[in-house]
């Protein structure tokens, strides 16, 4: 069975304990690296990677992506899509893509 074990945090230095009901979860998740910071200095950094960003989520320095208008091939609804449509290849709305998509 696993014992306790002190760490060091890399971001603010201090010492904390990582228990060993901790290293049996790490350990069951299948993780192999111990945690590099303490209790505290991983909720505030999760904290500042909730911030803005693609709906409020992770990695806020991405910028929204630039829609461009399109006319649905199958359904002739006008849809929005991420990329610039070109005449060469069909464009679907989200409902048609959906329901035509190979798996």
């Amino acid at each position: 069975m696993a014992q306790d074990k002190n760490l060091s945090c890399r971001d603010c230095g201090s010492e904390f304990v990582f228990t060993a009901s901790e290293q049996d979860f790490f350990a069951e998740k299948g993780f192999t690296n111990e945690p590099g910071r303490c209790p505290e200095c991983r909720a505030a950094r999760k904290q500042q990677n909730n911030r803005g960003g693609f709906g409020g989520g992770r990695n806020s320095s991405y910028q929204q992506r630039e829609m461009h208008d399109a006319v649905c091939a199958a359904c002739g609804v006008e849809t929005q899509v991420p990329f610039r449509p070109s005449n060469d290849r069909p464009i679907y709305c989200r409902d048609c893509f959906q329901s035509n998509k190979r798996y």
